[in-house]
């Protein structure tokens, strides 16, 4: 499998990463390959244990601060203490995400708990940060989609899925709103002639990835669908790639998207993808971003 790998990385030393759900899968092989570059990086998590343990297998220059992004409360915190220890942050990557089986579950803040991680979260994190971003000389903001996110659509009567409650197109839509916040904030950046960057990852099918599992609940054709996804996967350390890419390229743009390359964006090497047409659309980026600042009362840009 050969294009774009992470040798091709550029030195990181000097630059500050946080990285959210830094202890395990995906967030763990991004935070491992910006430190072994050089970067300091500040691992966000849940469980502080697990974070410990992450930060002594990765080395370097590493350290480890609480974050649940399901509690504005937790986000608010650490971004307070954050942007005192690290006026200036190089990098921001939004990777840590809910993929919950099973019945409907609700944040402390009594938001759907898909959203409310996978989004909200994010959300109000790049906003309580985006003085210590700019504040970078070439910032840049990563948000992590999935490619469930084409078959998704969003209810603004019912973001919370409180009718007709599935977990796997819960999962799906908060991805879509994920999608739709990483690109409406490449467009307000731009607009605000921001130095901070914004730029899209999604990592196909990987062997830490839980979508698959999610098809499960959908009986004898979603094992199927579950089973046929399993031939597709690949190994974490590939399905890292496109974020770490548009992570460090110096060549990314904003609003550049990266995923895998084959069957239908599943695997293979990194390329540049393209979100679905509704993630795309600029009234939908402004409604859920209204929509996002009312939930998290955080407003920028």
């Amino acid at each position: 499998m050969t294009g774009w790998t992470a040798d091709r990385i550029p030195d990181q030393h000097g630059r500050t990463a946080v990285v959210t759900g830094a202890n395990s899968g995906l967030g763990l092989v991004t935070a491992t390959a910006l430190a072994r570059h050089g970067a300091h990086v500040v691992l966000a998590v849940r469980n502080t244990a697990a974070g410990r343990q992450a930060a002594r297998r990765i080395g370097g220059n590493v350290e480890v601060r609480e974050l649940d992004l399901a509690s504005l409360a937790s986000v608010r915190a650490f971004a307070a203490t954050l942007a005192v220890d690290h006026p200036v942050l190089d990098l921001l990557v939004n990777n840590a995400g809910a993929v919950l089986l099973g019945p409907r579950r609700t944040s402390p803040d009594g938001f759907e708990l898909h959203l409310a991680t996978n989004l909200l979260g994010h959300f109000a994190l790049t906003g309580l940060l985006l003085g210590n971003l700019a504040a970078a000389r070439a910032a840049r903001v990563v948000s992590l989609s999935s490619v469930t996110h084409r078959s998704a659509h969003l209810d603004f009567a019912d973001l919370m899925g409180e009718r007709g409650y599935r977990a796997a197109a819960a999962y799906g839509r908060s991805k879509l709103a994920t999608t739709i916040f990483g690109v409406e904030l490449d467009r307000r950046l731009r607009a605000a002639g921001s130095p901070v960057l914004s730029a899209l990852a999604h990592p196909g099918i990987t062997r830490t990835n839980l979508t698959p599992r999610a098809w499960e609940n959908r009986g004898r054709r979603g094992r199927v669908i579950a089973w046929l996804g399993l031939l597709a996967t690949q190994s974490v350390a590939q399905g890292t790639l496109p974020q770490l890419r548009a992570a460090t390229d110096p060549g990314v743009r904003g609003g550049q998207f990266f995923g895998p390359s084959r069957l239908f964006q599943t695997w293979g090497p990194v390329t540049e993808v393209r979100c679905s047409r509704e993630a795309a659309d600029p009234a939908v980026g402004r409604r859920l971003w209204t929509a996002a600042q009312e939930l998290t009362g955080v407003s920028y840009l």
